[in-house]
Parts: C-alpha cells; structure tokens; sequence
C-alpha cells in the first residue's frame, strides 16, 4: 500500500490534480496496486486566510509518505515569489530533491511548432539540479531604495551537489539505452569558476562511464538545437537556473505546457511530481484546463516508486489519447473539458 500525498493548491491544480487522480485509479485498479491518499490544504486560499504556507508539522509528516502529488502553485492575490518559495523551494530543499527530471517527448498527434520534425525527433529528457546555483537565497541590499543601492544573487556550486545530479544523468543516460549520449549544458565560457567545477566533475565521472558519450554545449547554443536539432540530444544535465528556462523551451517544442510533466526527486527520499505549468487562476473553475501533464506526472510518480507496469499503461493512455485527435489542440479553447480528457485518458488504461 502507497501512502501518496496531494497538494492540490492553487488555480486550476485541484482540476488537473483530480484527473490524475482519476487515471490513477484506472491503473492501479488494472494492476491490482493499492495506493491511498492524504490531501493537504496548503495554498494560496490558506495563506490568505490564515498567513500560514506550510508548517513544520506538515514537513514532519510530508517526509513520511511514499511521494508527494502537487498540482500547481500561485495566485494573482499574492505577491509574486512568496507562494513559490514557501511551498516548492521550501518542499525541494526540505526533502533534498537534488534532481528535477524533465522529459521532453512530442507524443503522436501533438503539434509542435518546428517545421518537419515529429516524435522521432522530440524524445530527450533534461536533469536539471534543483537544490544550488541562483536558487539558494544567498544574496541581500545594500543602501535599498536610494540611488546607490546594490542587489546581489549569489550562486551556489558544491562539488558534492554537482557530482550526484552529473552521476545520476550518467545513469539515467546508461538505462535509457537510445543514444547513450549525456550532454553538458553550461555558460564555462563566462562563468568561469562554477561552470569550471562542473566542466571537470563532469569529465571525472564520466571516466567511470565509458559507454556514455560525454557531449557539452553553451547553454545559449543548446536553445537554438533545440528549435533546429532536437533529435541531436538524449540525456542533458544541467544547473539550476539554465534547467528552468530550457524545460520551457523543451515544453513549447513538445507541444506546450499542458503535456509536460515533471519530477523533483530524491532517489533516497520522498520525492514530489507535477504538471510544469502555472496555476493560471483564470482559469480556474472553468473546466478548460488540459490535464495531460497532470496524468504524465502521475505516471512519472508510479514510475519511480517502481510500478513501472502502471506507469506504462497511464503512459500508453495518453499516446492513444493524443493520437486520436479526440483531446482538440490542448488549449482552453480546444472545446474539450478536463474531466472530459480525464474520462478519455482513464478508458484506454
């Protein structure tokens, strides 16, 4: 029995979060898995309320559960930055979530906007770091709101940190078995002491993994391969900050940000799966929301806790979903409900 935990939060993450559940459900039930759930109110709506994010107690009970469910994080109604903090970064670095697992994989069906390229070409995965570099906090003001003010933002590189996320994409890059190909994504050319770091820990592991072709690229030409070459990449790893932009990047490429989910995982902890995409409140309540990234982070959940035949089949659901055309083009417009694409996605498990 998995003990799974469900932050539903804010804007549309309840909707998406409730046809992942629904699909779930299918393909336990189809497996014969026995999973329960606990769900958690922390939020936006809370917050408001109350002044409280998340508390200690609830991070005490967090780290007991088998994995962590989230839907989606933000509201118009608080200031930008403090629901993010408070709830994914606190949730990431609480947990030790060193490694945010990003497949970017344009499904049967899905339009992307590069010319000429299908599925064939659109299947990389990114590890992105998620517990250094920009994201650390370190940093402060000085002489704050006069003309001579100073803002610093600090990046934070550890060997440690650096050699576990490159290790754990040389594995990843070894059990994946396509191209066998990790590439390095870094700015060493500017960055000249973090990125050095990385550049040599990612030499040095990789001796240990001779079947591995070691590739790198500057972070600035790996977003124009992307849009003209997806098909050259297989595994990427790379920090913190050039993770974030570049999974978007990927999103667009694969179709947008309602097919893409992602991992925050600790290999020897809890870990945590989402949708990428935003809260988009105004879009709440209204039933228009794509859950496919919802239902693929679902599957990505029941995936490392290592029920890979459910996964398979919720992965399986969506593809045939897609291909038939029946979810629309995926916008709010696409005339097609979430519980709609949810009850879709839950028959073909």
């Amino acid at each position: 029995m998995y003990e799974i935990a469900v932050l539903p939060c804010d804007g549309v993450g309840p909707e998406v979060v409730r046809e992942g559940l629904k699909v779930l459900d299918a393909a336990t039930a189809k497996h014969g898995v026995k999973y329960e759930t606990v769900t958690y109110d922390i939020g936006a709506e809370r917050y408001l309320k109350t002044g409280e994010i998340i508390t200690d107690s609830e991070l005490q009970e967090l780290r007991q559960f088998d994995a962590i469910y989230l839907g989606a994080v933000g509201d118009d109604r608080v200031k930008p930055g403090i629901l993010e903090h408070g709830i994914l970064l606190k949730i990431r670095f609480e947990f030790d979530m060193y490694v945010n697992l990003r497949p970017i994989k344009l499904y049967p069906g899905v339009e992307t906007p590069l010319k000429d390229k299908g599925p064939a070409d659109i299947d990389f995965v990114v590890v992105r770091e998620n517990t250094e570099c920009l994201y650390c906090g370190v940093g402060g003001f000085l002489k704050k709101n006069t003309p001579d003010e100073v803002a610093t933002q600090t990046a934070i590189y550890t060997r440690k940190g650096t050699e576990r996320i490159i290790r754990w994409a040389y594995e990843l890059a070894r059990k994946r078995d396509k191209r066998k190909t990790l590439t390095l994504v870094d700015k060493a050319n500017v960055l000249i002491y973090g990125h050095d770091l990385w550049r040599r820990t990612f030499a040095e592991v990789g001796e240990e993994y001779p079947d591995i072709t070691q590739d790198r690229a500057f972070v600035d030409a790996a977003c124009m391969w992307f849009v003209k070459n997806p098909e050259w990449f297989d595994v990427i790893v790379t920090c913190n900050m050039f993770g974030d932009i570049i999974t978007d990047l990927g999103a667009m490429i694969q179709g947008g940000m309602g097919v893409a989910a992602s991992g925050n995982i600790n290999p020897n902890g809890v870990s945590m799966f989402e949708p990428i995409h935003g809260s988009a409140p105004k879009h709440a309540g209204k039933n228009v929301i794509c859950p496919v990234a919802s239902i693929a982070a679902a599957g990505m959940m029941m995936d490392h806790l290592g029920e890979t035949a459910v996964a398979q089949s919720i992965e399986t659901a969506v593809e045939q979903a897609l291909a038939s055309g029946k979810l629309g083009d995926l916008s709010t417009k696409s005339g097609v409900g979430t519980s709609e694409a949810g009850d879709l996605i839950a028959s073909l498990v």
